[in-house]
């Protein structure tokens, strides 16, 4: 391969957003991909399910695509695989408890069969293509979590992953402060990092602390606890269970994606705990309330999970009774803050005492503050700099700070997803940009929802719809039946009679006028009937339903 072969790299996902995180690694015509993850919809997402990268770049350059590598099992950083890997089947590279929360993705997905999952240990050196991939072991708010380091002709390129300088993690396995300084020696060409927790000083407490807040609530309480927390955040289930067994309380999981990951987890060694602890749901009416402890989803107010459903007495099997401790360990995702504060005010008025994130050391995060991103930057010395991982106020912050440690402005860039950064061992350069977005999931259908759908999913949840049906004589054109209108979301028919009356008056009227004018076809027709209605109906109520008109020929 010549020596003089570009490296670039290009985002999918990831930049200026929260989730569904991807970076492309291109050296001469070989792919590398870091992460394939998923985003959670916004509130004007009516109705999607999650939100996926746009992979048309991966999909035009099938062939040179030589694998993907996971920095963890995250669903921002995992998630998109499923999707991913129907549409090409490349090696997947990952850690133990990584590959093993993807397996249950790929298995629910039926995608498991066929697909090539190579599992490596912090310190293994793989060889994908011309890349030499090194796994780095780091602290996050899940075990089992790398930094990755891509060794190219062209130099190294470190992607940190998500996280945290944690002195005393939960499971002891300290991050491998010793190779990023040896990575540092050497020299590293781009560093690409973590931007999620840029805005606050200081350094992120270690995991322990909510040990501690742990014990203190479990000695206190007098019934039963209920923790709420991420599924995925596998230390923090175990020392909520650890300190379970410690006050000699029974513990039962409610949630499906929790459930999931404890077995997992608990399977492949990275949860320890006597089997003999848990209890099914059903049973823990049977037991004293100071001897249970339920695991639950639902710490961001999501209103399908079981946390929201017990807050709201919708609960098949759980009902929160006066003298319950609910613990909310996690911090609201950015859009999530109205439903945590509901679900928080319906647990107070169900009796429970509810413990969450502004009561400090019950949630600590997994990610770096910036004392610990400009550690990492020291530690490793790149030449080049992009921070990733962040809204676009965020990418901006890190940025500045890394130009506060001394790294050039001229070195540094902020990119959007999308953009191509070419790298040559002295020089870097923004060179156009390849297709990047978002894909929307709503149910099985993948992309086949897009702006014009959430447009009409929009005005249908504001402002309702008006269905117009005429039956038309095919020779003459003349109105044989109606107009009839149905009515839904706009005004009950039966108490506006008059309004829908005189909406039927002005169909007839632009009937007449297509009659009278000789317009025959169709499409005109039920444009005329469209703009009739809705200029009458936006009179009279200042409401612009959708109206569909639907003309039968007999």
């Amino acid at each position: 391969m010549a020596r003089d072969s570009k490296l670039s790299l290009i985002p999918l996902g990831g930049m200026g957003e929260i989730g569904k995180n991807m970076m492309v690694v291109k050296y001469g015509e070989n792919i590398l991909v870091v992460d394939s993850g998923l985003m959670f919809p916004e509130e004007e997402m009516l109705g999607i399910d999650i939100v996926i990268p746009d992979i048309t770049y991966l999909l035009e350059n099938k062939d040179i695509v030589r694998g993907i590598v996971l920095t963890h099992g995250h669903e921002d950083h995992i998630g998109a695989l499923p999707y991913v890997l129907r549409r090409i089947n490349v090696p997947v590279y990952g850690t133990k408890l990584t590959l093993g929360l993807l397996q249950g993705k790929l298995k629910e997905n039926n995608v498991a069969g066929g697909v090539s999952l190579n599992t490596v240990k912090p310190r293994d050196v793989v060889e994908i293509g011309p890349f030499k991939v090194e796994f780095i072991r780091v602290s996050h708010s899940i075990p089992d979590a790398v930094s990755i380091a891509i060794h190219t002709p062209i130099g190294t390129v470190l992607h940190t992953g998500d996280f945290k300088f944690d002195q005393t993690p939960v499971d002891g396995q300290i991050t491998d402060f010793q190779k990023f300084a040896e990575l540092g020696q050497k020299g590293v060409l781009v560093l690409l990092s973590d931007s999620t927790n840029v805005e606050r000083p200081g350094h992120t407490l270690s995991e322990k602390v909510v040990g501690n807040t742990f014990d203190e609530t479990f000695r206190a309480a007098q019934g039963r606890i209920i923790v709420a927390s991420f599924a995925s955040n596998v230390h923090r289930l175990q020392q909520a269970i650890a300190t379970a067994f410690k006050y000699d309380r029974k513990v039962a999981i409610a949630g499906r994606s929790m459930v999931n990951v404890v077995t997992i987890a608990s399977e492949l060694g990275y949860m320890d705990f006597p089997k003999e602890l848990f209890v099914e749901l059903d049973e823990i009416n049977r037991l004293p309330a100071h001897k249970v402890t339920i695991l639950t989803t639902g710490s961001q107010g999501e209103p399908m999970s079981a946390l929201t459903r017990m807050a709201m007495s919708d609960h098949r099997q759980v009902e929160i009774i006066p003298g319950d401790t609910v613990i909310i360990s996690a911090s609201p995702i950015p859009g999530n803050e109205k439903l945590v504060a509901r679900t928080i005010d319906h647990l107070f008025k169900q009796g429970a005492d509810v413990i969450y994130e502004s009561f400090s050391g019950i949630h600590v995060s997994g990610h770096p503050s910036q004392e610990e991103l400009k550690m990492m930057m020291n530690l490793v010395k790149p030449k080049f700099f992009v921070p990733v991982h962040g809204e676009y106020r965020h990418l901006i912050r890190h940025a500045n700070l890394a130009a506060e440690i001394g790294i050039p402005r001229s070195n540094i860039f902020v990119v959007e997803n999308g953009h191509v950064l070419e790298f040559k061992r002295n020089s870097a350069r923004l060179n156009g940009r390849v297709t990047a977005g978002r894909v929307l999931v709503d149910g099985l259908g993948v992309g086949d929802v897009g702006n014009i759908v959430l447009r009409d999913r929009k005005q249908l949840s504001q402002d309702g719809i008006l269905i117009v049906v005429v039956t038309i004589e095919k020779q003459s054109g003349t109105v044989v039946a109606g107009p009839d209108i149905v009515s839904r979301g706009f005004v009950y028919v039966r108490e506006s009679e008059q309004l829908i009356e005189e909406a039927k008056e002005k169909v007839k009227q632009a009937l007449e006028k297509c009659e009278e004018k000789g317009i025959t076809e169709w499409a005109s027709i039920k444009s005329n009937v469209r703009d009739a209605t809705s200029k009458y109906l936006y009179e009279k109520t200042r409401r612009r339903p959708m109206i569909l008109p639907i003309i039968m020929e007999v």
